[in-house]
């Protein structure tokens, strides 16, 4: 079970049984909402006899008792927090980080704190809080939680304007280093489609064919990985024209050559991997399998950032190394001849 907070019984009527769990827990808890319950339910808040369980619809039975843990509240605005930064650059304006994977940008729900927010209100003092929001403070962009690499966030009203409208206007360059499965042909191109909810998972992105936005994403391979003749794995270097939620994470996933370690898009590629060579697949050895499933996150790093300072008016550039775990993932396939 998840989070601390008040816990509530709930014992199971004869009258009761067969009844879905949600529907039964809403009869029993007076001012909380089915839909705050499924809410609970699925993010692990009730247990059975100690096991978490995370099926609204499953049919209750009479005598069961169950255990929900309502989470205590959090503070409508962000917190410091004291949380390490790897500063590149920081002035009255704005401040350059070098993000960690495993670092969530801004408070959401399952992540209400130890946020990069968090971290920069610690950091910048209370001059920061408001900026833009007051759940988001100074954030102009974002990272995906285990996407690492350069970022920029305002210090002030005046630089959050600017370097929106930066932005905005696609006057931002941004480059990344990805690790692939496979190896693209071409080896360089261009990827341009619709991204918009997955018609199958309304909570993954995809190219659709309509009710989309477009999106342009330009990549070039730097580096085969794996043998010769037929290499496991590829480095790319990625460039947004747009910044579309998880572009590269679906760009790639549809050129057939997604992220190694992607959880939500990975995965079919993943499987794939058992599979003999096909159009799409690659026929990979096991040693090469398991180096690639032991990989932790999407092998993806934000490595450039360049933009125009909001009050100077000059072009700043900044750029980063891989992380550590990207250069022994590429290291380790490497040595796979």
């Amino acid at each position: 079970m998840t989070g601390k907070g008040k816990a509530i019984t709930i014992a199971v009527a004869e009258g009761a049984a067969g009844q879905r769990l949600d529907a039964v827990l809403a009869d029993a808890i007076d001012g909380m909402s089915r839909s705050r319950l499924k809410s609970l339910i699925l993010d692990g808040h009730l247990s059975l006899d100690g096991v978490a369980l995370r099926q609204p619809s499953r049919k209750v039975v009479a005598g069961e008792r169950f255990t929900l843990i309502v989470p205590d509240a959090t503070p409508a605005i962000p917190q410091g927090q004291d949380i390490p930064l790897n500063i590149l650059h920081e002035d009255e304006d704005l401040i350059i980080i070098d993000k960690p994977a495993g670092l969530v940008v801004h408070p959401a729900p399952g992540n209400p704190d130890r946020t990069l927010v968090n971290a920069l209100i610690a950091h910048c003092g209370p001059s920061l809080t408001g900026i833009g929001g007051v759940r988001r403070p100074g954030i102009v962009h974002r990272l995906d939680k285990d996407t690492s690499g350069v970022m920029v966030a305002a210090k002030s009203a005046a630089a959050h304007a600017s370097l929106s409208a930066q932005f905005a206007e696609r006057t931002v360059d941004r480059a990344y280093r990805a690790i692939v499965f496979g190896s693209p042909n071409p080896r360089a191109g261009e990827i341009e489609s619709l991204i918009g909810r997955s018609p199958r998972n309304r909570k993954k992105m995809a190219v659709v064919t309509r009710n989309g936005k477009a999106a342009l994403t330009h990549y070039q391979t730097e580096q085969l990985l794996g043998p010769a003749e037929a290499p496991v794995a590829s480095v790319l270097t990625c460039k947004l024209s747009t910044g579309r939620t998880h572009q590269i994470r679906v760009h790639l996933t549809h050129l057939g050559h997604p992220l190694i370690g992607d959880p939500v898009y990975g995965r079919a590629q993943n499987r794939s991997q058992n599979r003999p060579r096909g159009k799409r697949g690659i026929a990979v050895s096991p040693d090469a399998r398991a180096v690639m499933a032991a990989f932790p996150r999407q092998a993806l790093h934000a490595f450039r950032l360049g933009l125009e300072h909001p009050t100077s008016g000059k072009r700043l550039f900044f750029e980063t190394l891989l992380p550590r775990d990207m250069v022994t993932l590429i290291d380790n396939l490497e040595s796979l001849q």
